[in-house]
């Protein structure tokens, strides 16, 4: 049914619908005597109106020429698909404040609501709601004005599904394959499918053709939706062995927009001949096909053929006929520990039978196997030399590539080339020397060889002098640790002319010796001697202890001091003990009778009192006083 546009909803129609006669006689009692109730009215609506499923829309109903204080009678009249019209809702009223009045026996299948303005609300669009909607202005006789809006509803389709083609497909075939089949499923309005080639969307003709067709079939399903199902067929082409296909499914949406959803993307398993073939030593090497002899050695083969073809190995060395190493699919070649014998032209072929002709399915790779022999040593490992000597050292190095030789000694390069000359050896000489053999075109290819000098001679002593610890010199008693070193072959054997537990140890080829002892007696005065010694001589050193003090004045002072101590005691206690004893001479003093008077002036010649009395010790009571007086005062 096509929707009638605003333009024809206007005009005027005698016949009244069905249902209608009961509103029209409600109609003529309202608006009988009505000034202006004869005033043409015009109605116009939108002709589409379109809303997603479950979501509310409004159908706007929209008339002119009438008055604001007219009374009117609008009606909404519903038109299925098969042209049945019904009515939906009956409302009277003032223009903006219309009200539902009756009820006339339809039961939508979606609640709606009727504004005071005259436009049908719907809550919630189903699909069954999609129909004609049209909108009635009724007057006081059998006229009508009307108009009608379609309303769609948009339902998006599930997200499409995409079934590849999993078989292989031939790209030398002249005719388009089956490359896979998208589903887009219930969708309102039914969806349209576009195919993608690498992101880039296909130019699908119409007509059928041996390069490129799609054949589409939309079906309705019980639901009222519809579901699409488009099929692509191709002719594809080497390049599209890793190309990206896809169908992407574009839907309606309100207002003219559109929403899309894609399908996941998916490869080809295209079956194409080889056109090209590449031959190359994967494992390391060096330029020009040089290898490693021991090393494991993979040759690579590939060809750019789908399915994998078969991969022939063989080898060729000089005249001798053609070698079939091995057949496989994978293109991989292992030698395993290749040696010397393993040098010549390696080929691989691709059998591909689809091949074009001109195509070149043989490429050939000239290996070389570089080696080096065991070194030989002149004029052997094990070299002995007197003092002062010539000899030359020889090195044989043989190889392919031509190696290089290098003589070391510690690591430190000596001479360039197989031979190497010592003149007039010393013990500095002694020691290993190695030859290296390399070959600069192979990293890693490298031989050695130690060759292991020795010099003879009577032995070299080398002491280590030992300084006192003070200023002044040695001195009697001081502890010294002597030590010598000394070199030779045979090894050379230290002794000292001291007895003692000498300490002995090996540094560096240096024999070493060391001694600890006393600086006193005969080792102060003739010093101590270490004697190094082997069949072919000796060498000896003396360690003199020049101006060893004696430790005897040293012992006389310390006795003064001593002394000296042990007086000032003894003075100190006789202090103390002579004043006790003077206190005890004072008290008895107090006790004394008053001395006698002045004796006369003596004459000359004659002794003085006192002296008389300190000599003589006795006589009278004047020297018995005088002792008890020398005896108290103590």
């Amino acid at each position: 049914m096509e929707p009638p546009g605003p333009g024809r909803a206007s005009s005027p129609s005698t016949l009244p619908g069905p249902g209608q006669a009961p509103h029209l006689l409600l109609l003529a009692l309202l608006l009988g005597g009505a000034p202006g109730a004869q005033t043409e009215i015009r109605v116009s609506a939108p002709r589409l109106v379109e809303v997603m499923k479950g979501e509310p829309v409004t159908l706007n109903c929209s008339f002119s020429g009438a008055g604001g204080k007219e009374h009117l009678a609008l009606q909404w009249l519903v038109t299925d698909r098969w042209g049945n019209t019904s009515p939906l809702v009956f409302a009277v009223g003032r223009k903006g404040a219309l009200k539902r009045s009756g009820d006339p026996g339809l039961k939508p299948s979606t609640p709606f609501q009727l504004h005071p303005n005259g436009s049908l609300q719907l809550l919630s669009a189903e699909m069954g709601d999609e129909r004609d909607y049209t909108c009635q202005i009724l007057n006081g006789t059998t006229e009508k004005t009307e108009a009608t809006s379609h309303l769609r509803v948009l339902v998006a389709p599930e997200p499409p599904e995409v079934i590849p083609n999993k078989g292989t497909i031939s790209v030398v075939d002249d005719k388009a394959h089956e490359i896979a089949t998208c589903t887009s499923r219930n969708a309102n309005p039914a969806p349209n499918i576009t195919w993608y080639r690498d992101g880039e969307a296909l130019e699908i003709p119409t007509e059928l053709n041996g390069e490129l067709y799609a054949v589409s079939r939309t079906v309705r399903e019980a639901s009222g939706l519809h579901s699409l199902t488009s099929i692509l067929y191709l002719r594809p082409k080497k390049a599209d062995r890793d190309v990206a296909f896809h169908c992407r499914a574009t839907y309606h949406l309100p207002n003219g927009q559109q929403g899309q959803q894609d399908a996941v993307p998916f490869y080809l398993t295209l079956h194409y001949p080889t056109e090209n073939v590449q031959f190359w030593v994967a494992s390391p090497a060096a330029p020009g096909g040089w290898v490693r002899e021991g090393d494991t050695v993979s040759l690579l083969c590939r060809g750019d053929g789908n399915p994998t073809p078969e991969y022939i190995f063989t080898l060729k060395q000089g005249k001798k006929e053609e070698k079939s190493l091995e057949t496989n699919t994978n293109g991989t070649l292992t030698l395993g520990r290749i040696s010397r014998d393993q040098s010549g032209l390696y080929q691989c072929e691709v059998a591909d039978f689809d091949a074009d002709p001109g195509v070149e399915l043989t490429q050939k790779l000239e290996i070389h196997v570089g080696y080096l022999d065991p070194l030989e040593l002149s004029p052997g490992e094990n070299v002995t030399l007197s003092l002062g000597d010539s000899t030359e050292l020889g090195c044989l190095a043989s190889g392919d590539p031509t190696p290089k030789v290098v003589w070391m000694k510690d690591s430190i390069p000596l001479d360039q080339g197989p031979r190497f000359t010592l003149t007039n050896v010393s013990f500095n000489s002694a020691g290993i020397y190695t030859c290296e053999a390399s070959v600069p075109k192979l990293p890693g290819l490298t031989k050695t060889r130690n060759l292991q000098l020795l010099v003879q001679g009577e032995p070299e002593l080398k002491p280590e002098e030992m300084r006192p610890q003070g200023s002044s010199g040695w001195t009697e008693g001081d502890e010294v640790t002597l030590t010598c070193s000394a070199r030779g072959h045979p090894t050379p054997k230290l002794s000292w002319d001291h007895e003692g537990e000498p300490v002995n140890r090996v540094i560096s080829g240096w024999v070493q010796s060391s001694l600890k002892l006393k600086v006193m007696g005969t080792v102060a005065r003739e010093g101590v001697t270490c004697t190094a010694s082997n069949h072919l001589g000796h060498d000896q050193h003396t360690f003199h202890f020049e101006a060893a003090a004696s430790q005897a004045p040293q012992a006389g002072v310390a006795v003064m001091a001593a002394a000296v101590s042990v007086g000032l005691l003894l003075l100190v206690v006789a202090l103390f003990y002579c004043m006790r004893q003077k206190g005890r001479c004072c008290r008895r003093r107090e006790k004394v009778p008053p001395l006698p008077p002045e004796p006369e002036p003596s004459r000359p010649g004659m002794d003085r009192p006192e002296q008389t009395g300190l000599l003589s010790g006795g006589g009278g009571g004047g020297s018995g006083r005088g002792g008890h007086s020398f005896g108290d005062e103590c």
